[in-house]
């Protein structure tokens, strides 16, 4: 039975609203800014660094912040609409993911330089294949008959978690990612511990975000 609760405060709803539209911005800017940095197209390598921060700063981001009660950019659209959205973003999110990796891969292998040496190589790769795999497991929300035995909230709430969790490794992957030497080499001082806070600003807010819709729902139950 469906207890009733207090509503929050409108103070709350205006500061999600704001961490939302920041993370938006947020998550703009980054990309803009590694976008100018790595001149995509101007050497092989370039694509890398362009490609795996448009897929997991932008379009993962925004994918995910579709469902954003307080700061969705189509939050009048029907539910199913922004499903539909969100597994656009996704696989855009899982193309970019994958040529980035093989962009880098091929590089090395050209430079003769070994593979997947520092720890932003080993993460980068255990997320690549992560969202890989999440996203194909996403298959059973779309069509829910493949996945007998399962109810479709069990479905939501698995893939939300994987989901948070995926891009929580996304995250990690970019700030560690900051600390390799080609963009040390590019951004210094104050640019440098701005850029690797835009990750972690972001990931905090799709945490709070994932997390809450969440707990409300369990909240309604009781």
């Amino acid at each position: 039975m469906s207890a009733r609760h207090e509503p929050e405060p409108k103070l709350y709803n205006y500061s999600r609203t704001v961490c939302g539209i920041c993370t938006h911005v947020l998550c703009a800017v980054f990309t803009g800014f590694i976008t100018v940095l790595s001149k995509p197209g101007s050497s092989l390598f370039s694509w890398h660094p362009f490609l795996m921060t448009l897929a997991f700063s932008f379009f993962m981001t925004e994918a995910i912040l579709l469902f954003n009660p307080h700061s969705s950019p189509v939050g009048k659209l029907k539910h199913k609409t922004r499903g539909r959205l969100h597994w656009i973003l996704q696989c855009l999110c899982v193309f970019c993911a994958v040529v980035g990796l093989i962009a880098i891969v091929y590089n090395k292998n050209l430079s003769g330089k070994p593979h997947f040496t520092s720890w932003h190589g080993l993460i980068g790769l255990v997320t690549v294949i992560v969202v890989v795999l999440q996203s194909l497991g996403a298959v059973s929300l779309l069509y829910p008959k493949l996945a007998k035995g399962w109810s479709l909230a069990k479905l939501k709430r698995y893939h939300a978690t994987s989901g948070l969790l995926t891009y929580l490794l996304g995250s990690i992957s970019l700030v560690l990612g900051s600390c390799s030497a080609w963009f040390s080499s590019n951004a210094s001082g104050y640019v440098w511990y701005l850029a690797a806070l835009c990750p972690t600003l972001c990931a905090l807010v799709i945490m709070s975000q994932v997390t809450n819709a969440y707990m409300t729902k369990k909240r309604q139950q009781y």
